[in-house]
């Protein structure tokens, strides 16, 4: 098997432990602009039979790339430990691409949300990114809140955003179905004219 990571990390970016001694995460060496691409995943694909029975630190490294299908480093490199954030600078661009969502400083971490690919809870956690805007707990529904709907617009898996568009197109059947019983409802109420 080759050495040779399975993932890709733009040549401005590095892989290396936080300040604050809680794992790794890859930090920028260069301006960085907006819609640059900064990763790309690699790896093996497990259908979830076989992906839950993997460690606690494949699956935490893993990106869900479509319902019940987990691409997992083999082997592991510096472009695999982008981290979560409620905050994030980078979306997704397809299954397996990272690109900025915004211009990214010199020594910035590069994270993304992992609502952006998730769907399943296989590996919810505590969050710890500190930001206003944190969500204190990180799962596998988070993809379904309507304000990270629209914050993320462009920013989501194909898999996610089928679903999104799914929701979507079910809220707008019964929205429509209720307005039509709403207004079948009063013409029913309306006495029917008895001609002689």
């Amino acid at each position: 098997m080759s050495k040779q990571p399975s993932s890709y990390l733009s040549s401005k970016l590095e892989g290396r432990p936080k300040a604050n001694g809680s794992g790794n995460g890859i930090y920028s060496l260069e301006p960085i602009n907006k819609g640059e691409l900064v990763a790309v995943f690699g790896g093996v694909v497990y259908e979830w039979d076989a992906f839950i029975h993997l460690s606690d630190r494949d699956r935490s490294l893993c990106i869900q790339v479509e319902d019940r299908h987990f691409l997992v480093p083999r082997p592991i490199g510096e472009g695999d430990y982008v981290n979560h954030s409620c905050n994030p600078n980078a979306g997704l661009s397809g299954q397996i691409g990272l690109v900025a969502m915004r211009d990214i400083k010199i020594g910035e971490e590069v994270c993304f949300d992992y609502a952006m690919c998730d769907t399943m809870p296989y590996d919810e956690f505590e969050c710890g990114c500190g930001h206003a805007n944190c969500r204190g707990k990180v799962g596998g529904n988070d993809w379904q809140k309507p304000e990270l709907q629209k914050k993320y617009a462009g920013f989501f898996s194909p898999h996610v955003q089928r679903r999104i568009d799914a929701q979507r197109a079910e809220h707008r059947a019964f929205e429509r179905a209720a307005s039509s019983a709403k207004v079948g409802g009063f013409a029913s109420a309306a006495p029917t004219p008895v001609y002689k």
